[in-house]
């Protein structure tokens, strides 16, 4: 059975700079999904975090304190 012609060396190795072209390509457009994916991600929380301060009617100013007494370990919860 014939078959088709073979390849040279020169048109593997074409090949092959091509097609780790075309990967390096879906790379970064991955890369790009997961940076927008993560930034999503963050504005939810900053959002969250936002509606809660809100709702406890306190400043950023005023959050940050006091996460960082709770972080300190200065934090004493009131019942």
């Amino acid at each position: 059975m014939a078959r088709g012609q073979r390849k040279t060396i020169e048109e593997k190795i074409e090949a092959k700079k091509e097609e780790i072209r075309l990967l390096k390509i879906r790379i970064e457009k991955e890369e790009d999904e997961l940076e927008a994916l993560m930034n999503e991600k963050k504005a939810k929380d900053i959002d969250l975090l936002y509606k809660f301060i809100l709702k406890a009617n306190l400043s950023a100013q005023q959050a940050a304190e006091i996460l960082e007494e709770h972080l300190q370990g200065n934090y004493e919860e009131t019942a």
